[in-house]
């Protein structure tokens, strides 16, 4: 893809050729009319449903929504879901080999949600689809569906965007920094040039400080508080050096996440959800929202800190027509759109059910 003319990026300058990584489940029909495309968030990939494997260190992680007979049933709907440019999952990204043979690293150029979504729409195209369904996404899964209602308003029917803004907050942008900080800190770091080290080592230490950060935003201080509250893990001792049971909590989502992602990918997608803002450019977020032509349904969770539900219902505001708007009542935060499934499969149904009646009609 991008193998006869690079991708031109918002930012400046080029990139090219790109590899996506992608999966499907479900059959296309014949005139092509029940395509969903599913964007996931920052540390997801395409691998939607399945166990782990050969090229997927985890298993599926939003099985519970797709399936059949689920509420994106694949009896009934061709899903796609493919690695986010800059990712790490089998899609073009730092760590990729560029085209001198050597992996980008440092020198893997600025990229944005608009870029990414570029590169979505163009897969459409290689898939033969002109138009999609649906394109469903939560948290930067969220903005990149939100950036394709704006980008290519003709190729989509519906929207889906869950746990999102229409642009990065300065909150968001400051712990997004303080992540990226984290990471370029590390000694193992070397400037973003760390794959071919001697010592094998890279940034590890700022990785797993990183996802800290972000996980913790994820949650709650309500769930944090009735799960772990002081308890100390096992028989350690706080007092003496040991840990609290809500550090080992942190400390296993950190292992977790330095054993199977990419720290030079980690930073190239956290700051493009920092430069998130569908109005620039284009005369402001009032502006590029009154381009959107899908049935758009926005989503988000009373107990988000990291983005608030003020941000999707001031998006329901500026959005035309009448969009749909849902808020799912969790204590989980953020996360709750991986894990209030039960809620937000309800949402999406109806989402699903809307555009085929418009289909029918």
């Amino acid at each position: 893809m991008f193998s006869d003319a690079p991708l031109r990026l918002e930012a400046g300058g080029t990139v090219g050729p790109i590899t996506v990584a992608y999966e499907t489940w479900g059959t296309l029909d014949p005139d092509g009319g029940n395509a969903v495309l599913i964007e996931h968030a920052l540390t997801g990939d395409s691998h939607v449903l399945g166990p782990a494997g050969e090229g997927h260190p985890s298993p599926g992680w939003w099985e519970a929504m797709v399936g059949p007979g689920r509420a994106i049933d694949t009896d009934e709907w061709f899903v796609v879901c493919p690695n986010v440019l800059g990712g790490c999952q089998g899609t073009t990204g730092p760590s990729s080999t560029g085209p001198d043979g050597r992996p980008y690293g440092s020198r893997w150029p600025r990229t944005t949600i608009r870029d990414q979504v570029a590169v979505d729409a163009a897969l459409g195209h290689a898939l033969g689809l002109s138009t999609w369904a649906v394109v469903i996404g939560g948290s930067m899964g969220g903005m990149r569906a939100l950036e394709f209602a704006v980008g290519y308003p003709e190729q989509l029917r519906a929207a889906v965007v869950i746990a999102c803004g229409a642009m990065a907050s300065a909150d968001q942008i400051a712990l997004g920094t303080i992540q990226s900080r984290s990471i370029k800190l590390d000694a193992g770091f070397r400037g973003g040039d760390y794959y071919s080290a001697a010592d094998g080592e890279g940034p590890h230490e700022g990785l797993g400080l990183a996802r800290w950060l972000g996980h913790y935003s994820y949650r709650t201080e309500k769930e944090l508080g009735e799960r772990f509250g002081r308890r100390p893990q096992g028989d350690e001792d706080p007092l003496m050096g040991g840990r609290y049971a809500v550090e080992s909590y942190l400390d296993h989502h950190a292992d977790k996440l330095v054993r199977r992602f990419d720290a030079n990918s980690y930073l190239a997608l956290t700051e493009a959800m920092s430069h998130h803002d569908v109005g620039r450019g284009r005369g402001g977020i009032a502006a590029a929202l009154a381009k959107v032509a899908a049935d758009v349904t926005v989503v988000g969770v009373d107990s988000d800190r990291l983005y608030p539900a003020h941000e999707q219902r001031a998006l329901v505001e500026l959005l035309p027509g009448s969009p749909s708007h849902a808020t799912l009542a969790s204590p989980f935060g953020h996360d709750a759109f991986l894990i209030e499934t039960d809620q937000l499969a309800t949402v999406v149904e109806a989402a699903l059910r809307r555009v085929l009646a418009s289909t029918s009609g």
